[in-house]
């Protein structure tokens, strides 16, 4: 039961994760501007569109087929490396809070991609077959 709680709690995040970096990068691309600058992530302008882009795009396609059972195993990857970028990102990379509110939001989605990751790996948990 635990279990598959977290596996729709690491889908949902993933899914609004994805969808989240998808339309920054369509924004960005729809505008014709890419001056874009997200200051915990190593990339800068074009760039980062594009990263951005298909980080999006990957998310949703992993999301996808770990729910139709297919390739389970690039979703666990794509949340493993949400979970690295955001962590890197805002506490290793020296980047710098505005202020308290920013802090714990930060804090907020680190832990959330670390319980998605644990839902990302209890897809490959031999379900148990009923006793009669």
């Amino acid at each position: 039961m635990i279990g598959a709680l977290l596996r729709i709690y690491s889908y949902l995040y993933h899914f609004v994760v994805a969808l989240f970096l998808l339309g920054l990068a369509l924004v960005a691309i729809l505008s014709n501007s890419h001056t874009l600058n997200l200051g915990m992530l190593p990339w800068k302008g074009s760039a980062l569109t594009c990263w951005l882009g298909s980080a999006g795009l990957l998310g949703l396609l992993s999301v996808l087929l770990a729910l139709g059972g297919k390739l389970r195993f690039l979703f666990l990857l794509y949340a493993l490396a949400v979970f690295g970028m955001i962590f890197r990102g805002y506490f290793v990379s020296g980047y710098t809070f505005s202020g308290k509110d920013e802090f714990r939001m930060a804090i907020w989605l680190t832990v959330g991609a670390l319980v998605a990751i644990f839902g990302a790996w209890s897809q490959f948990r031999k379900k148990r077959r009923k006793r009669k």
